[in-house]
C-alpha cells in the first residue's frame, strides 16, 4: 500500500479531521512521507480542511 493510502485510510478510521501529526501517530509513518502524501492528495482534490491545519477525506 502506498503512503497516500495509508494517509487517506487512517483519516476514514479517524472519523474526524486531523492533523498531520494525528495521521503520524495512527500510522507510524515517516512525517516527510505524510507531508508529501498531504500535497499529492490535496492536487487531486482527495482531501478537504474543514478546520485550519485539520483534514479529511473528501468524499
Amino acid at each position: 500500500m502506498s503512503s497516500k493510502e495509508d494517509v487517506l485510510k487512517a483519516m476514514r478510521e479517524a472519523g474526524k479531521p486531523v492533523s498531520a501529526g494525528e495521521v503520524e501517530k495512527l500510522t507510524g509513518l515517516d512525517r516527510k512521507e505524510i507531508d508529501k502524501a498531504f500535497k499529492e492528495l490535496k492536487k487531486e482534490n482527495s482531501i478537504t480542511s474543514p478546520v485550519r491545519c485539520k483534514w479529511e477525506p473528501a468524499n
